[in-house]
């Protein structure tokens, strides 16, 4: 990862979405100023990332698809900014590992538990977030961003941040523990989009 290239890249995206979509961030106190955090997010568009990322001071790594690094000039400027590969054929452990070890020495980690853009609300969420947290004991963060799909035609693109929250079992995690807080992230999640609902 490049500090002064995130940085930059940051300002950029800010002050494009700003101009353009009338950018609104909300809640960003809610996201710790230091120590490890998961950003758990929705995900219906290619936008949400650094929508997600540009409302924060500190720089938040990615777990992207493997693909995405194949690809000429986006994959090193991706990884430029921090994000890592993951392949989604397989349980990929490494990228488990990766991710885990992040948060271990502080860092911010954007996940999207649906693993894919999700438009309509048909993918089932993954427990990738509910095993990183438990691994880790980092705190997650819901979050929520409308407008990125039609960000082209000027639509607000609406960003928030809701307050932080953990999952503890007093044991070692099962799978029916990582549902059942998979489960709870998603309703707090949506709780975040009837909030931009209702305003």
């Amino acid at each position: 990862m490049s500090p002064w290239f995130y940085a930059f890249a940051r300002i950029v995206v800010y002050g494009l979405l700003r101009g353009w979509n009338g950018l609104r961030v909300v809640g960003a106190e809610h996201v710790p100023a230091q120590g490890p955090v998961i950003l758990a997010c929705n995900h219906v568009a290619y936008l949400d990332p650094p929508a997600l990322g540009c409302g924060l001071r500190r720089p938040v790594r990615y777990m992207a698809k493997v693909e995405l690094f194949r690809i000429p000039v986006l994959g090193p400027v991706i990884r430029a900014l921090g994000a890592f590969p993951v392949d989604r054929s397989r349980g990929d452990v490494a990228a488990i590992k990766q991710a885990a070890g992040m948060l271990r020495e502080g860092a911010v980690l954007g996940i999207f538990p649906e693993g894919t853009r999700n438009k309509d609300g048909s993918v089932k969420p993954q427990m990738g977030v509910a095993l990183l947290a438990s691994l880790t004991g980092a705190p997650v963060v819901p979050a929520y961003v409308s407008g990125t799909s039609q960000a082209r035609r000027r639509r607000r693109v609406t960003v928030v941040y809701g307050e932080p929250f953990g999952f503890a079992a007093g044991r070692k995690a099962r799978r029916e523990d990582l549902a059942k807080w998979t489960n709870e992230l998603m309703r707090r999640i949506d709780a975040l989009r009837e909030e931009i609902s209702a305003h």
